[in-house]
């Protein structure tokens, strides 16, 4: 028991610049309230004693603004910042690590008894202020939910989900879009980002480009190959005088049409 709450502790310390002692977090932070009762609560709720887990999930609630169903799996060094409002469904499951702020939900959709009816988030998850998760499926390890958004849908580990209804984005996808741009000269995270649909169809022409920059770079190779084994024409006699040779891409006009 000591040892989770030092754990606990700890990780508010680490992951709150806003905490000064252990004192403070210890007194004054509503979120180790709740899961310090939570605990006790769920405990009661595995034996049998429902009532007596549901009551101290109630007064949980009363003490800390945040209602944990007693029925919930919470695992270890999870952070609930601020807190009020936080609902936690009775087959939620939240992994090691989690960080969750104030006005989430984490909800079901179905009204079926004895079902998994609310999302299970892996370990590392951050979600973002009134965000709203609603579901019987997964948030995988280190994802990321945005701030009011509303996800109804499984996301995969390491992606980020914004927007109502929430959009997934995927880290490696964003970063190698956003190395093509910058190797271009363009970035449309420079002027809008998220669901905007300037972003989104700049997004689509940097995709777009990169992808013809790689062909064209295939078919050069192919031309000088080809000449090489015929021996007779250079690679410049094989392409038509009105080929297009050279990268086109102009991120400057670009630039120009979205400010």
């Amino acid at each position: 028991m000591f040892q989770r709450l030092r754990e606990d502790i700890a990780c508010i310390l680490e992951r709150d610049p806003a905490a000064r002692s252990s004192w403070e977090v210890l007194t004054c932070y509503p979120g180790l309230h709740a899961l310090v009762l939570h605990r006790r609560a769920h405990w009661f709720w595995q034996h049998g004693w429902h009532w007596l887990g549901r009551f101290i999930s109630h007064l949980a609630r009363f003490v800390s603004g945040i209602e944990i169903h007693p029925g919930a799996r919470i695992g270890r060094r999870v952070f609930i910042d601020h807190g009020m409002g936080v609902v936690v469904g009775e087959t939620a499951e939240i992994g090691d690590d989690c960080t969750i702020y104030q006005g989430v939900t984490l909800g079901g959709t179905s009204l079926a008894k004895g079902a998994k009816r609310h999302p299970t988030l892996g370990r590392g998850v951050i979600v973002g202020a009134n965000s709203q998760v609603l579901g019987g499926f997964s948030v995988g390890d280190n994802a990321r939910v945005g701030s009011n958004s509303v996800v109804l849908k499984p996301v995969p580990a390491g992606a980020t989900a914004v927007g109502n209804p929430a959009r997934i984005i995927d880290a490696q996808a964003d970063a190698a879009r956003e190395a093509t741009a910058a190797r271009m000269g363009f970035s449309a995270y420079g002027i809008t980002q998220g669901d905007d649909p300037v972003a989104q169809a700049m997004k689509g022409l940097i995709d777009n480009a990169a992808t013809q920059e790689h062909q064209i770079t295939l078919l050069w190779h192919a031309i000088e190959t080809l000449s090489a084994r015929l021996g007779e024409r250079t690679s410049a006699e094989c392409v038509p005088p009105d080929a297009q040779t050279t990268d086109q891409f102009d991120a400057a006009a670009l630039s120009q049409l979205v400010k």
